[in-house]
């Protein structure tokens, strides 16, 4: 049984400037606040790992994503913006994601199935957690390990 809350159609991509104006767009904080879904988060993050490999994002996308919201207006606090636990499950799919996928295909390409996958459902880190321990704030304000499954 599928949740309504969870199951949806992701936006697809068309191009690989399209992934690209979202990394960049994170980076130097251009987006605008409506860009800044799901799918821009995953894309972004995938942009991130194939062309900056320089960049630790175990270390620096907290930072990134936070600054970005707070350039936009936006507040990271113990209810709403930045989450740890999400964005590390989600950085963890991703990278298991890449680590199967074949990587000579046009980044869209890849974001588009990754999207389509099930490490690019927005329910992924239930997988691994109860909503009770995803959504707690200890979750949100840092990393807090799975209590139902290891993360890959």
């Amino acid at each position: 049984m599928t949740d309504p809350k969870t199951e949806f159609s992701p936006r697809l991509f068309e191009s690989e400037s399209e992934i690209e104006h979202l990394g960049e767009g994170l980076l130097a904080c251009t987006l605008e606040r409506p860009e800044w879904t799901h799918e821009a988060h995953l894309a972004a993050t995938t942009w991130l790992l194939l062309k900056h490999p320089e960049l630790d994002l175990d270390a620096e996308l907290p930072g990134l994503i936070r600054r970005f919201n707070e350039s936009v207006g936006g507040v990271n606090d113990d209810t709403q913006g930045y989450h740890d636990t999400i964005t590390k499950a989600f950085l963890a799919g991703v990278r298991l994601f890449l680590s199967e996928a074949d990587r000579d295909r046009p980044v869209h390409e890849l974001v588009n199935e990754l999207l389509l996958s099930p490490m690019g459902k927005r329910d992924w880190p239930l997988r691994f957690y109860s909503p009770q321990r995803l959504m707690s704030v200890e979750a949100r304000r840092g990393f807090v390990a799975p209590d139902l499954n290891p993360l890959p």
